[in-house]
């Protein structure tokens, strides 16, 4: 089984296909894993992709097969100290970056902590939110529910986390003014429902000075579209040259 090791958490991954790399990060809340790719009927990264890249997928700190202590001040710092360990460890210097859902927030984490080494990235519905915390956090809750093997996660500690990964509005894990500023090239495509709030993927697009924005992309003609934009917005950003050495 391939694991990634980094303290005391150890991080499952997957690789597919080969060629320039993307690291994926799958819809599903802390939940999300590298198997929830396949059940995307729309678009399986692992698949669509896997004629062109070198595809990195992985199970999030204590979703599916990897475990991490939980702390009072677990957040997303963690789970982006994960990602660059994870490229470490697989020797990966530049890769583009895939993320849906919860990998909205993760991939503009990602670019935030290590910006010259994330070449391109594709936002597929990123969660987050528009305004004031009411306190609601249900992908939290359900995650907490689900956890086992966590004896040192008291009802205080899974609060305090809680409260770390979800107070802030916007994406949750950088500022509206980080998004200004990011050099990266962005492929937007933005969700539809309260937790994945249309306004907030074209707010990312408009802040962002390299941003595309696909508005539709879920069906029909709209999805062959959009999958074949993907592929080539991918294809176009590899850096020169580094094709044929990754």
């Amino acid at each position: 089984m391939p694991v990634m090791k980094r303290g005391d958490a150890s991080i499952y991954y997957e690789e597919f296909g080969s060629g320039y790399p993307i690291l994926l990060f799958a819809p599903g809340s802390l939940m999300a894993k590298v198997d929830d790719w396949h059940n995307l009927a729309a678009f399986d990264a692992t698949v669509e992709l896997a004629n062109d890249f070198r595809l990195i997928a992985l199970d999030l700190r204590n979703a599916g097969r990897s475990w991490a202590p939980i702390t009072a001040t677990s957040g997303w710092e963690d789970y982006t100290a994960d990602h660059v360990a994870l490229l470490d460890h697989l020797g990966v210097e530049r890769a583009h970056v895939m993320g849906q859902c919860i990998g909205g927030p993760l991939t503009l984490g990602l670019i935030a902590a290590i910006p010259d080494r994330i070449s391109a990235a594709v936002l597929m519905q990123p969660s987050g939110r528009i305004g004031p915390w009411g306190g609601a956090a249900g992908g939290f809750d359900r995650w907490r529910a689900a956890l086992a093997n966590h004896p040192e996660a008291t009802p205080e500690v899974y609060d305090s986390m809680r409260a770390n990964l979800y107070t802030k509005d916007f994406v949750y894990t950088v500022e509206r003014d980080f998004v200004r500023t990011c050099q990266t090239p962005l492929l937007v495509l933005p969700g539809n429902d309260d937790v994945h709030p249309y306004a907030l993927g074209e707010e990312i697009a408009q802040l962002a000075p390299h941003a595309e924005f696909v508005p539709e992309w879920k069906k029909g003609e709209a999805l062959v579209a959009a999958k074949k934009r993907i592929r080539e917005f991918l294809l176009a950003h590899v850096p020169a040259g580094a094709a044929a050495s990754a």
